[in-house]
């Protein structure tokens, strides 16, 4: 659903807690005997604003959420979603509906001997307000900096919410404000400097200094390109390209289930291999970017340690795993991947990235990240954007860019030299059919002799 510019975004989350209140309460209510429910409420009132060639494109305010209901019975699962409009009499016909015709596709089902039942394991509230640009103001606050540039980008704030009911008591509520700038710069040549800028608050100093270093960045472009050739090289990897790395360990690395069945890439971890002990990962909640429940309800601690100078501390584990292997459950997320991962700093000043490279690569952005050896913790990917050729501390030239494969036993070991002693945070900028909650926080990396191979 959509609304006009002028809804209120603190009137509509409140009229949406009170409905999806009454509306769980209705459901809950029209359970029959040996059945149990779990209900899930996403949503969000968003300022979209497009731009490019440094203009805006397109503006608006999307307001969209939706239910998901799951049915469990007779030792069977099945699920059902549907549009949350906000009003009562539409959502409950529907709502019932929905539930009748659950009845009706549980004994179709197999049934599922890990089946997890809701369980009440704690109640919670929790709303972030931030200090976000009013729709009116943003592109007056984001077009000066940028005259004479070709930007392109898209802009997106205002407020997210999760929320969780089940029929064993249990509620939960989070809320935030965000916003999110995702863009690029582009330079005569075609080539492409990419950067992110996201928070609660919105500083427009902190802007107009990364979009001139942005613009440093894309003066650099144009010079003539100098090709790499396949080998090693001394390399440092920018926060942005850091979170991509360390993002491949939620697919099939820190997942418990991944390492019980064979198929993680830390596996070795676990038989008493470590990676290096300037490198510490965990999750953290505390930053409050995304709620600590999950899908089932399951509240995670504040903080879970998964690697701890470089030796493993814990996997992530939910439920379903943790019934079905006998280890105790974390509260993680259905895939068992990290939802806030954060990276302890090292001791690198930022001041000091290009003198402590000396000769070498700068990689700003990375993509098209996979395994290539999972278990042996191989990674495959390409450099991106404002990727640069260093010599004795000075930036010389763009580069082509080139593919890496490469293990993290290695660039994560001993050939990690060391990592700034600042972190960013690097949002996540996923727009399919909802606004992403979250990100990480991350330094860069200092790494010797990694592996380029095309």
């Amino acid at each position: 659903m959509s609304t006009s510019v002028g809804t209120n975004p603190t009137e509509t989350l409140a009229a949406w807690e009170s409905t999806f209140n009454q509306l769980a309460d209705l459901l809950l209510d029209n359970l029959q005997a040996g059945e149990h429910l779990s209900i899930e409420l996403a949503g969000e009132q968003s300022h979209f604003m497009r731009l490019n060639a440094g203009k805006v494109r397109q503006s608006g305010l999307v307001t969209d959420a939706s239910i998901n209901i799951r049915l469990i019975a007779n030792q069977r699962t099945a699920y059902a979603g549907f549009p949350f409009t906000g009003d009562l009499a539409v959502d409950s016909a529907v709502a019932l509906e929905q539930l009748q015709q659950l009845r009706q596709d549980l004994p179709q089902l197999p049934e599922d001997p890990y089946i997890v039942l809701p369980e009440n394991y704690g109640s919670s509230r929790e709303a972030y307000s931030g200090q976000l640009l009013a729709a009116d103001q943003v592109s007056a606050a984001l077009l000066p900096a940028v005259q004479g540039v070709d930007f392109t980008g898209i802009y997106a704030s205002g407020p997210i919410v999760r929320a969780n009911r089940n029929s064993a008591g249990q509620q939960h509520w989070f809320a935030t404000e965000t916003f999110v700038l995702d863009y690029s710069l582009i330079a005569p040549s075609g080539k492409a400097v990419k950067a992110t800028l996201a928070g609660q608050t919105w500083d427009q100093t902190a802007y107009t200094n990364q979009i001139q270093q942005s613009i440093t960045q894309l003066q650099v472009l144009d010079r003539p390109v100098k090709v790499i050739e396949p080998g090693q090289y001394r390399t440092y990897f920018a926060p942005a390209a850091t979170a991509e790395l360390i993002g491949m360990l939620s697919w099939g690395g820190v997942s418990e289930a991944s390492m019980q069945q064979g198929g993680s890439a830390l596996a070795k971890l676990r038989e008493g291999k470590s990676l290096s002990p300037h490198l510490t990962l965990k999750e953290n909640f505390s930053l409050g970017l995304v709620p600590r429940f999950n899908s089932l309800g399951e509240v995670a601690p504040e903080e879970v340690p998964l690697l701890v100078d470089g030796q493993l501390a814990n996997t992530l584990v939910n439920a379903r795993t943790a019934k079905e292997y006998q280890v105790k459950s974390n509260a993680a997320s259905g895939h068992e991947g990290m939802r806030s991962p954060e990276v302890l700093p090292g001791t690198l000043s930022t001041a000091d990235i290009l003198a402590q490279l000396g000769t070498g690569l700068y990689l700003s952005n990375l993509h098209y990240l996979n395994w290539s050896d999972r278990t042996g913790g191989r990674i495959t990917g390409m450099t991106r954007y404002a990727c640069f050729w260093v010599e004795q501390g000075e930036v010389i030239a763009p580069i082509k860019d080139l593919r890496f494969d490469d293990s993290l036993y290695e660039f994560l070991g001993a050939k990690l030299e060391n990592l700034t002693d600042t972190q960013e945070f690097i949002p996540c900028v996923d727009t399919y059919g909802a606004r992403s909650l979250g990100g990480s926080l991350m330094p860069g990396l200092l790494v010797n002799d990694f592996t380029f191979t095309l």
